[in-house]
């Protein structure tokens, strides 16, 4: 695997994974890691990347259901944490980000690449299989729970300018 640097918005889906994976082994609430001491491999913490991740904690049962319908045969918690928390994060990107959309193609393809560096030798192609199904849904799957009120996830996100949504050899 080729070292790639991360910048923009592919460092951001990168420390969102980190800080979904620590809540989760902690037990704890995003809002809690934040608010502590947390680690990054890289810091320091992207605005987009906070915004992901309470997004998606603000989201969890929604996006969480979303993929129990399309995992065939797969409990969400058989799941390797980074695999899973990366489908947290695409999913959230994909249908209940609104403020500034993403091509699905787009989320997908980073999705995968993160999957690459921090997941299983299986994860990228496991990852791009639950997204495609995601990406093929007229709606969010699993839609029957209630979103939260996205004034919850008031965090305050660069110009797209600013933004990089390439990963950069």
């Amino acid at each position: 695997m080729s070292l790639k640097v991360e910048r923009g918005r592919t460092l951001a889906r990168s420390q969102a994974l980190q800080i979904l994976f620590q809540a989760e082994a902690l037990d704890k609430p995003v809002d809690q890691v934040l608010d502590g001491d947390f680690l990054l491999s890289k810091g320091p913490l992207n605005e987009y990347a906070e915004k992901l991740a309470r997004g998606c904690y603000a989201n969890l049962d929604r996006i969480d259901n979303a993929l129990h319908e399309v995992s065939d045969n797969w409990s969400l918690y058989r799941m390797p944490s980074a695999d899973r928390n990366l489908l947290r994060i695409a999913v959230y990107e994909m249908r209940l980000q609104t403020d500034d959309p993403i091509d699905d193609a787009v989320v997908i393809n980073e999705a995968v690449e993160v999957a690459k560096a921090y997941g299983t030798d299986e994860s990228a192609r496991f990852v791009n299989g639950v997204l495609g199904r995601i990406a093929r849904a007229d709606e969010l799957p699993g839609h029957d729970v209630e979103p939260e009120d996205e004034s919850d996830v008031d965090v305050d996100v660069p110009d797209a300018d600013d933004q990089d949504d390439e990963t950069h050899e």
